[in-house]
């Protein structure tokens, strides 16, 4: 497999609150010959910011992508929002010229420059067009068969669909693809392309509760073992507050909720240890039993 090196952009979600997203990241693209050079002084994407005050996300944005440009290498991200973030003012800037201007005389104070040279994408965009989904089953030696798990894309991750190409927000294949080159079965379930909620929590905390609720009941209804997420909010919002949507509803779900590449890292061989596994809030011990041997479950308990 053809050797690759990214600049690898953390953004804010990810070394706060998805470590186990970034280990078990670092260890799948290790295993598929990714060289990962850190991002320097890089600073939050603007997301936050947007609806706010549009002009400092763009410069925000701007600075990172004119950083990743002083590197010569394009940037990889975990977040779907900051890799929609990216993108969005990606395009904005080099089809506008009087605002990459604009932008620009912002980022002389910090000596740089934004010409429009590099690219980003997310790890699931990467994964797909860069690696391929058929170098990929190569590296599988341990398949998850008879494992029933369902997918949840997210929203930044699809949308808008003239930024992001790669996929279909109304039928996205991309993560099914990759969850089925593991061995384990995809399955669909009533509104899969929902939001997970989060987003409604800063107006009612009931309304997002609400939103993972209908999520995790239609799961639930289809048997699936697990959910596998791509975006650091959105497995907050099932991981971390699954217990909490348990309590306010009164229901039961224990539904683990794995990171994509912790399930890739599973079937190529990693252990539930090194893919940090024991940082998840739902505890995923029958999927370890089921396909970990029982020294690697001892070290997990």
């Amino acid at each position: 497999m053809t050797p690759s090196k990214c600049l690898f952009f953390l953004g804010c979600a990810i070394p706060s609150r998805g470590i186990s997203y970034e280990i078990s990241a670092r260890k799948i693209l290790t295993k598929l010959n990714v060289e990962l050079i850190e991002m320097p002084e890089f600073n939050c994407c603007g997301l936050p910011l947007d609806s706010i005050n549009h002009q400092a996300m763009l410069i925000l944005a701007a600075k990172n992508l004119a950083l990743a440009e002083q590197q010569g290498l394009n940037i990889l991200t975990l977040c779907p929002g900051c890799a929609s973030t990216l993108k969005k003012v990606n395009k904005t800037l080099k089809t506008d010229p009087q605002q990459k201007d604009k932008i620009n005389q912002h980022l002389k104070a910090t000596d740089l420059t934004y010409n429009g040279t590099i690219e980003t994408k997310h790890l699931l965009q990467f994964l797909k067009e860069d690696i391929g989904i058929e170098n990929i089953k190569t590296t599988i030696t341990h398949p998850l068969t008879n494992l029933k798990v369902a997918e949840h894309n997210g929203c930044h991750i699809l949308r808008p669909k003239k930024i992001i190409t790669f996929d279909d927000p109304e039928d996205p294949q991309t993560l099914k693809t990759l969850i089925e080159a593991t061995g384990a079965e995809c399955l669909d379930y009533t509104d899969k392309t929902q939001c997970c909620g989060l987003p409604s929590a800063g107006i009612s905390e009931k309304i997002a509760l609400q939103l993972a609720r209908d999520k995790l009941n239609h799961i639930k209804n289809v048997g699936a073992q697990a959910l596998i997420t791509i975006c650091p909010s959105c497995h907050t919002m099932y991981d971390t507050n699954q217990p909490r949507v348990e309590k306010t509803f009164d229901e039961t779900y224990r539904i683990p909720i794995l990171h994509s590449p912790q399930l890739l890292g599973l079937a190529m061989g990693l252990t539930p240890q090194e893919l940090a596994f024991g940082e998840l809030r739902i505890n995923p011990e029958k999927i370890i039993q089921q396909f970990t041997p029982s020294t690697t479950q001892k070290q997990i308990s």
